[in-house]
């Protein structure tokens, strides 16, 4: 029976293990600074419509890792909102260095 998750708290070492693959962790933190400069860039340009590429560029990199290279299915197809929460706070542990892209 699959587990159902009622904090993040307690989702996000789930979050981690289907992360296993450096390759995924990489496409994911690609994907998140791509969304950061597509903000920057669309905000400094005032080009707002391109924002609507955000879950493209994001969710493109991300499920590219997991379909090619994890072998799973992403979190977010169950939990939306929990998993974006785990995008952001796993690209934040990358660049503290809590989370390696490396295996």
């Amino acid at each position: 029976m699959e587990q159902k998750y009622t904090s993040f708290s307690d989702f996000y070492p789930y979050y981690l293990s289907e992360h296993a693959n450096s390759t995924c962790r990489l496409l994911h933190f690609i994907g998140s600074w791509l969304v950061l400069l597509l903000i920057a860039f669309a905000l400094i340009t005032n080009q707002l419509l391109l924002l609507w590429l955000m879950p493209v560029i994001g969710y493109g990199f991300a499920w590219v890792g997991h379909f090619f290279y994890e072998h799973n299915k992403p979190a977010t197809f169950q939990y939306p909102l929990y998993s974006l929460m785990g995008d952001w706070l796993m690209f934040k542990d990358i660049l503290t260095g809590k989370v390696s892209l490396k295996n």
